[in-house]
């Protein structure tokens, strides 16, 4: 007797909020163009910092997108979600008709790396300098990591399995695993991303910490991995949200199935230990192409971690060799983030995103500002490639130590 049907998990739906790009195929069109957006940074309190340059959202009006009883419990960071959150859903074809009658049935899953910092420094502005009576009873919930789970299940009405992952920026592809999980047991639908807003006066401050933070005042060079004028990262707000279901579930919708999560794999190394992310991440990469049963070459595009400090980037090249084999040099390898800059959790997000889109079009797109290649990779740069591409693995590392590699295949439907 045949044991119970293996769920296999689809990406149905996709929401972006990023930095020059409100919706996927506005983001789409920037990442194909290899378009930079970071520039200076505008942010009120944050002219006197070394932190110059940033990937900022800009025209983002979250009460023409949110109701106002959402808008005064959350930070701009779940801001970001609840509306990468509607998107991702319009884009799986899911009304709250799909859900009204099984809200178990649907869960939610986000990463986050530092929370509300923009809402966290105002109420303790008002407790410092106008007493405790001040401070708003919102304060404890939406500063709080967990705060876009929790308010896109409330304003959806979702109660199946929620949960957030804090695993540094990394959680972000380990949020898509959780949630591929979750279908894998038997939920139906979950809604999963990350969103960031770390340009606050406050959260800058937090981040002067970071030694791998440029400074560097040049928007065209602030942010340069794999090249010898590499400097470091350049922070960014925003991020996606993924719709993720059973595949046949989707297939009897009659949605598209826009590609599938195949293998994932997780690893610590240690916080700035970049000597040792390399073993940390060709592990991971292992890990991910074991569980989706998939050969090292059968990978068609690498989407880069990126971080653009000398060490990390010369660990992350040698991990794909280690990990790859001989086709480590070989397979085309991107990182559009040095064009939008890293939000934290949300950059694999927007990694993903872009993944998904490039097997869509059959196009790599480009590493934006980026011609003077100082490792033994074949970094996409100057324009899109065209490619056939089946399966992409995407790569995250975080300042603290956490490694994580995320394998996708295209939709069925393009294999038709």
């Amino acid at each position: 007797m045949s044991g119970p049907r293996a769920r296999q998990t689809a990406v149905t739906g996709i929401g972006v909020v990023a930095p020059g790009s409100l919706h996927a195929d506005t983001y789409w069109k920037n990442v194909k163009e290899g378009a930079s957006v970071l520039d200076r940074v505008t942010r009120e309190g944050c002219e006197q910092l070394p932190l110059r340059v940033a990937g900022e959202v800009r025209g983002f009006d979250p009460s023409a997108l949110i109701e106002e009883t959402f808008l005064v419990q959350t930070d701009k960071f779940t801001h970001f979600a609840l509306a990468a959150a509607d998107a991702a859903l319009a884009d799986a074809g899911l009304t709250k008709s799909a859900w009204a009658d099984a809200p178990y049935s649907v869960g939610v899953v986000t990463a986050a790396g530092s929370g509300g910092g923009e809402f966290g420094q105002r109420e303790l502005q008002k407790l410092w300098g106008q007493g405790s009576r001040f401070v708003g009873p919102y304060q404890s919930i939406a500063w709080f990591y967990a705060a876009s789970t929790g308010q896109i299940s409330i304003r959806k009405g979702f109660k199946g399995p929620c949960g957030v992952v804090a695993s540094d920026e990394a959680g972000g592809l380990d949020a898509v695993a959780h949630a591929a999980r979750a279908v894998h047991r038997g939920t139906d639908v979950v809604v999963v991303g990350a969103a960031e807003a770390p340009l606050a006066p406050y959260s800058g401050v937090c981040q002067l910490g970071y030694r791998e933070l440029s400074t560097v005042e040049d928007p065209a060079r602030a942010y340069r991995p794999f090249t010898s004028a590499a400097c470091g990262f350049v922070p960014a707000e925003g991020g996606a949200v993924l719709v993720v279901e059973d595949l046949e579930r989707a297939g009897r919708r009659g949605t598209a199935v826009r590609a599938t999560v195949a293998g994932h794999a997780a690893t610590f190394t240690g916080a700035s230990r970049w000597d040792r992310s390399r073993e940390g991440l060709a592990h991971a990469i292992r890990g991910a192409l074991d569980e989706a049963g998939c050969a090292p070459e059968e990978i068609d595009v690498v989407f880069a971690d990126a971080m653009g400090v000398p060490e990390a980037d010369r660990a992350e090249a040698l991990a794909l060799a280690d990990a790859l084999g001989r086709h480590g040099t070989r397979v085309p390898v991107t990182a559009p983030k040095a064009g939008i800059g890293r939000s934290y959790c949300g950059a694999p997000l927007l990694d993903i995103v872009a993944a998904v889109q490039a097997m869509e079009h059959g196009q790599i797109p480009p590493t934006p500002g980026v011609f003077d290649i100082c490792h033994d990779i074949d970094l996409v740069t100057a324009t899109a490639r065209p490619a056939e591409l089946r399966t992409a693995l995407v790569l995250s590392r975080g300042l603290m130590g956490s490694n994580a590699a995320l394998v996708l295949r295209r939709g069925p439907a393009q294999d038709a």
